[in-house]
């Protein structure tokens, strides 16, 4: 059985608390329109009673009065914000966690979305056309520089580790990464409106422990990275 998590990640970018917010609006109105499970959102606390007595409307209004508390600042520049869908354990509805406006060296501005691990969720979300919907919506909220749907699986099973930009199930690079290679099939690269490239490996789900999958994903990571589009981010 393999799990699934998606990313987005950008360098260094500073931006307002006002301007985060407008993202992070963007995201989770996107993120809605691409399954129920993303239709509700709780703040984290220390207990499961807790967190449930704290949902919140995602709007930029609520982001930007988040943003003013010291518990979402990253220092003088720079916000993070997790929250949970609140679903009970036989959906896993999954967690975001996001940092924006971040300037320091060594660090990537991100949005992590945990995927369904268990049916009914994973049924629905687990498939190309929903996954795509959800990178793009990630994309099109946070402009970022890369972004995948990586297999959990296939990081294990790798001789070295593999770090951002990670391969995965879906990838994104903007065009700021670089020119997009010739692919092998059954990948299919599609555009993402003028921002960058959508690559989607395999048209059924990706299973890192089977082995065709994981020698595909290595032999496309070969050809990016000829490509020059997996370089550092930091």
């Amino acid at each position: 059985m393999d799990t699934y998590d998606a990313a987005v990640y950008w360098g260094c970018r500073v931006e307002s608390a006002e301007v985060c917010a407008r993202r992070a609006e963007t995201f989770f109105r996107l993120l809605s329109e691409c399954d129920p499970i993303y239709t509700r959102w709780f703040e984290k606390a220390d207990s499961r009673k807790k967190a449930l007595q704290l949902r919140f409307e995602p709007t930029a209004e609520t982001f930007t009065r988040f943003f003013k508390k010291r518990g979402y600042r990253l220092g003088n520049v720079g916000f993070t914000l997790g929250a949970w869908t609140g679903h009970e354990e036989d959906e896993r509805g999954g967690a975001v966690r996001f940092t924006c406006g971040d300037d320091a060296v060594g660090a990537l501005n991100n949005c992590l979305l945990d995927l369904p691990r268990e049916e009914p969720g994973s049924e629905r979300v687990l498939t190309v056309p929903v996954l795509a919907r959800l990178l793009r919506a990630m994309v099109l909220a946070w402009e970022p520089d890369c972004g995948v749907v990586f297999s959990d699986a296939y990081q294990r099973v790798r001789e070295h580790p593999v770090g951002q930009p990670y391969t995965g199930w879906l990838m994104y690079f903007s065009h700021r990464m670089g020119e997009m290679p010739p692919l092998p099939e059954p990948v299919r690269v599609e555009p993402v409106e003028d921002q960058g490239s959508l690559v989607i490996l395999t048209p059924e789900r990706f299973n890192g422990h089977e082995p065709a999958h994981a020698a595909l994903a290595d032999h496309v990571r070969a050809l990016l990275d000829g490509a020059g589009l997996l370089k550092s981010l930091f």
